[in-house]
């Protein structure tokens, strides 16, 4: 069964799946330089079609990460309206005519069924690009947004028998579900309407502190742990926990909600109380929510998808709770991964524990040296290239690693990153400002695998989702004295566990660092100026 997965909305990309293998994935922002760009992924399908060989006339399926999302013809970037705001209009429209419904379950077929008359023209519109421009004649399947975030996070996990729990802002008229997975299936067990979403509100703070909507809401996180929770009455009276689901207590229409919050905290606020006001929220009232279904079901196992769960630190808060023995998020987990989990669903491909995520393009050395020649650097190819990073490293120098398949999702894992030893805190500022990024946002490292029990406390559980930088743990002294770098202001740093099997020279690095330093640990960032994709070719 060939089967390819195309998002085609936020974060837009293409993935590849044959034969319970996943072959490619890519996303448009890494090929267009428009990061996490919104539109028809044209240029992704032309790569996956060339790299892997594909006859278009021999696919047996496509299938759309979504079913309702509004249909853009060309790439673009919300740059002047953050697609947040577009959303918030498009939501405003619908609440006009339905408003009475709003706080009720029957919001979510009513939306759903507005949604598909006003958007149903994207459907013959992708199946025209797809056939006209590509020469796909197989049939095309339109997968619900929030299946598609499930099955991404379900059919790359190790364990069956799991609890699946999606949240993000919004999409198909949801921003949470509830499912159990098992021998293949996925059975939903509880949905929560976009109206009384968590997600949002974690937006709207991330405009009001002057950052972009559905783009920074990390920096929300990073900047969280310089404050207090001071302002969280403002978010306990507008959306909580309730019977099992959230509910918009408020009753605020969404593009009200950003102006009640400013109107809650006043003029003089401040920013880092506000953020760790809403990061305290968003993880009180998601546990109160995680543990409600951890009770019903009496599952122990859970695997996460949506962006909401690209929070970090909640995601530690998860893996802490006593009612958990394992979590698992899926390494792309915001609507970057719908392409993916769309084909999985469609090909109910249980692929089992993935180890690694490098399912991008590659470049051959004689191509890497054409790009030399051309740029006009100059360069030298090393017979051991491990071992001279590994020394480089240790005399302070900040080496780019550009080296093999470019790693799927939103983390750089080796391949398309900047690496520095881990022992110079000052590395936060300066390297920070080179890059023109924030300056108190904390670096991830990355650590030997085999090492990690002198490092991390409280990881068991979390041990495979570390392998994609996507959970904090909290720090050991030894961390903390040896890689201050990487050790944020709460104690915590986002690793990466690095072992042979995942990537070799990446791993061969660590190991010949720790020889010469006796420290398992580097700086691991993504290999890209601020506001630009990582690095693909």
């Amino acid at each position: 069964m060939k089967i390819i997965g195309i998002q085609d909305s936020h974060d837009s990309g293409v993935a590849y799946v044959e034969d319970n293998k996943i072959v490619f994935a890519v996303n448009e922002e890494r090929l267009s330089r428009i990061k996490l760009c919104t539109g028809f992924p044209r240029l992704s399908l032309k790569m996956l079609i060339g790299k892997c060989k594909i006859n278009p006339r021999e696919i047996d399926k496509i299938a759309i990460g979504s079913k309702y999302v509004d249909y853009i013809d060309f790439v673009k970037s919300f740059e002047k309206e953050g697609i947040d705001e577009f959303n918030r209009k498009a939501v405003s429209l619908v609440s006009n005519f339905i408003g009475p419904f709003l706080k009720t379950d029957l919001w979510i077929p009513l939306n759903k069924a507005y949604f598909n008359i006003v958007f149903g023209a994207r459907r013959e519109k992708i199946k025209q690009i797809l056939k006209e421009e590509f020469d796909f004649t197989c049939p095309v399947e339109f997968i619900d947004h929030h299946l598609a975030h499930a099955a991404s996070a379900y059919y790359t996990n190790e364990k069956d028998n799991v609890l699946i729990v999606t949240m993000d802002a919004a999409g198909d008229a949801l921003s949470s579900t509830v499912s159990i997975g098992k021998d293949n299936k996925i059975k939903r067990l509880k949905q929560v309407g976009s109206y009384n979403s968590l997600g949002k509100l974690y937006s709207y703070v991330t405009e009001i502190c002057g950052f972009k909507a559905v783009k920074h809401e990390g920096k929300i996180t990073g900047l969280a742990a310089f404050g207090k929770p001071t302002y969280i009455d403002v978010f306990n009276k507008m959306v909580k926990y309730k019977n099992g689901g959230f509910v918009n207590i408020s009753n605020t229409k969404h593009e009200a909600s950003k102006a009640k919050i400013l109107k809650e905290i006043g003029e003089n606020y401040n920013r880092e109380d506000l953020a760790a006001s809403v990061q305290t929220h968003l993880e009180n009232e998601t546990i109160k929510f995680l543990k409600y279904w951890l009770d019903k079901t009496k599952l122990r196992d859970i695997v996460l998808a949506g962006g909401v769960f690209a929070n970090v630190k909640l995601n530690q808060r998860i893996l802490e709770l006593d009612e958990v023995d394992s979590v698992y998020i899926h390494p792309n987990m915001g609507d970057g991964g719908l392409a993916l989990g769309a084909a999985l669903e469609l090909s109910k491909s249980r692929i089992g524990r993935i180890d690694n995520v490098y399912f991008g393009p590659e470049y051959s050395e004689k191509e890497i040296e054409g790009a030399l020649k051309k740029s006009g650097l100059e360069y030298k190819k090393h017979l051991n290239v491990e071992e001279e990073i590994a020394k480089l490293l240790t005399k302070d120098k900040v080496i780019a690693r550009f080296n093999g398949r470019m790693e799927y999702g939103p983390r750089a894992l080796g391949n398309r990153s900047i690496l520095y030893p881990a022992k110079d805190k000052t590395v936060n500022d300066w390297l920070n400002k080179n890059l023109k990024r924030s300056e108190f946002m904390p670096f991830a490292p990355v650590t030997l695998e085999e090492h990690k029990d002198k490092y991390y406390l409280k990881y068991k559980g979390g041990e495979h989702t570390a392998k994609f930088m996507t959970i904090t743990f909290n720090c050991s002294d030894k961390m903390k004295k040896e890689s201050p770098a990487v050790v944020h202001v709460d104690n915590t740093a986002r690793p990466q566990l690095i072992n042979e099997k995942i990537n070799k020279s990446y791993y061969n690095i660590l190991g010949e660092y720790y020889k010469l330093t006796k420290i398992p640990t580097i700086v691991n960032t993504s290999l890209n100026m601020h506001e630009e994709p990582i690095v693909c070719s």
